[in-house]
Parts: structure tokens; sequence; C-alpha cells
């Protein structure tokens, strides 16, 4: 199995090599769709440590000017997300962009607002509403926090075999990080929760505490709101993987969220993106519950361009995820011209089931 290291170098020359050959351009009519839904979490000028697991969810504020100059050279129109369905039924029209910000960092506000400002980008911020009340668990970053500390790492057997590894330097902690990663998001959220909690036990660290440093509380959003060019999205009550959850908690989970931001901030909330987002965390299931719900749209992190067979799967779409370990020219107009999701996606345009 490769390391994470030895992927991000082997994604970055792939993005060199199509970027070489010139086929982000040549092969982008096959590859580009109607438009693209660009998903970014945090932007900080923060340089990561040796000892960076989450380093793919942070880009910096240069790196997203980059961006968004380029989706104009590329000939994309930023749009809000509240155009997209429009949009996906026009055929012969600019690609569009639209672009979200999952979580409710307080440094989209402080980092991406004024870049997103210069370039007169309207962009849509999902809330996890338990963030905003300044609890709730961020757990990925608690695992890394925990990591960082510890000079090893053991998580008793559960659901699959247990862990006893070394974590004295930054390549065994990435190491250690890895592997409980992969083995808690393979079983239930509960040993996922507890298990993290328990190595922040271990380490000193307060599980829990996190959003109240990290995410905007609802002041700071009642201020940001305002902004025309800002649109506030649902991200669930706690940011649960709904997948592994049943029917009355995922439903609940999902119009918990919505109903306490839209009495937060007094405005409709008509934008869902499901938690983590992937194939294991959300499925027909949750698609349909965001439908029923009245969602207008809901996003995915399955990856992909959109195309307009989308504008039947509204509550479905995929998004391209600008990845803090690519910020490089090359990675960004492979990204942008659709041409690795080509084999990515082995040429499907759906992925909704």
């Amino acid at each position: 199995m490769l390391s994470p290291r030895n992927r991000r170098r082997l994604f970055e020359a792939g993005f060199r090599v199509v970027s070489g050959l010139a086929a982000d351009r040549w092969l982008e009519p096959a590859a580009r769709g109607r438009g693209l839904i660009l998903t970014f979490h945090h932007v900080t000028p923060d340089a990561p440590g040796p000892f960076a697991p989450n380093r793919l969810l942070s880009i910096t504020p240069g790196f997203l000017d980059r961006t968004l100059t380029a989706l104009r050279e590329r000939g994309f129109s930023i749009v809000p997300l509240d155009e997209v369905p429009e949009r996906l039924t026009r055929a012969g029209q600019k690609p569009f962009a639209a672009l979200t910000f999952d979580d409710g960092y307080r440094d989209n506000a402080i980092h991406a607002a004024p870049v997103l400002a210069r370039h007169r980008a309207p962009w849509t911020l999902f809330v996890t509403s338990d963030f905003a009340d300044q609890r709730g668990r961020l757990w990925w970053l608690e695992l890394e926090r925990a990591i960082r500390r510890l000079d090893r790492v053991r998580v008793a057997s559960g659901e699959g075999a247990g862990i006893d590894l070394p974590a004295r330097t930054a390549s065994e902690k990435t190491a250690a990080f890895e592997a409980v990663y992969r083995a808690l998001r393979t079983g239930s959220e509960d040993r996922l929760l507890s298990v993290v909690a328990d190595l922040c036990d271990r380490a000193g660290v307060r599980a829990g505490s996190i959003a109240a440093e990290l995410c905007l509380d609802w002041s700071e959003l009642r201020d940001l709101s305002r902004a025309p060019a800002v649109t506030i999205g649902a991200h669930t009550r706690s940011h649960p993987m709904l997948a592994k959850h049943d029917r009355d908690v995922a439903g609940a989970e999902i119009a918990e969220g919505r109903a306490r931001i839209e009495a937060a901030l007094a405005r409709p909330v008509r934008h869902l993106s499901y938690p983590v987002g992937d194939r294991t965390s959300a499925g027909p299931r949750d698609f349909a519950l965001a439908r029923d719900l009245g969602f207008a749209t809901a996003v995915t992190t399955r990856p992909g361009h959109l195309f307009a067979q989308h504008a039947d799967h509204l509550h479905a779409l995929p998004r391209v995820s600008v990845n803090g370990c690519h910020q490089s020219r090359a990675a960004l107009n492979g990204l942008l011209s659709g041409v690795p999701f080509l084999a990515w996606n082995r040429g499907r345009r759906l992925d909704v089931s």
C-alpha cells in the first residue's frame, strides 16, 4: 500500500503529465461538463508542519486567489449555488463554477472572504450547527492533536484488530494516524468517537473543545451572512456520516441542523452538504431525505463535473475538491478541465447509487 506521501507524489506526477501533454486542453471538450462545484475547507496562510495528516483540507489565501483567477481565465462564470439547477438545463452557455466551503471555519471569514470579495465571487458556507454552538466533535482534528502529543498510539481491538504503533517521529505519527483513521472509518461512528475521545484523554487534549477555537459562532455568522455574496447552507447538526445511522437519526440530523441555522440567522436554508460525503457516508436514502425535506440542492464529495443529467439528481451532486496537498497550477488546470475524472469515474457522468 502506498504511503500518503507517495500517493501525493503519484497524483502530482499525474497532474504534471496531463499538463505537460496539454491534455487538460485537448481532452477538455469531452471531459468538462456544464459546470462544477468546488469544495474548500480551511483557508489559512499558516504553513503545515512535518506532521499534518489533515493538510489536504487546507489551502492558502494565495492559492484561493489563483483558483479564482484560473476559473475566469478558463471561461467559467462563478455563480451562486441557487443558480445551479437552472444552469444545468442550459445548453451552449459558458461553463459555471459554484464555490462551497464546508464546516463553518473562522478562517473562511478571516482569510477567504477578502479574496472572494476582490473577485466579486459568490460563495456558500455549509454550517454544522453544533460547531456554531461551539460544541461538537471535529474528531479528525482531535485525532491529529492527540497523536501529535503521544509517543505511542494504542487502540484496543474492537471492530477489527488492535493497533499498537510508535509515534515519536513525524513519519511514525503519520503512519499511526493513517492506521487509526482507516480502522475507525470502517466501523461504527460510536466506536470512532469513543476511541478518539480515549486517545485525547491520554494525550491531554479536551475532546469537543476545537469547535470554539476554529469555528464561527452565531454572532460571527450573522455578520458574515449579511454580505449579499454569501449563502449559508446546512451541514447537519453534529456532522455524522449519515449512512452509518438509521433513517430517523439521519433525518433528524439534517432537519435539526437546518432549523437551528434558520432560527439563529432568520433566513431560509435551501442547500445541504452531506458530512464526509463519500459513498460510505451518504447514499440514495440520504439523497431522498434531502429531497423530501425540501432542499433545492444537496452536495456530496463524490468527484466529478456536472452534466445535464444532474438536473434530475439535484440531491446527489458531485463536487471537485481543491486539495491542499496539490496547490499547483498543473493540479488546478487538471481539475478544472475534468480530465482526471474520466479515469476516476470510468466515463460515468452520474454516480447516484
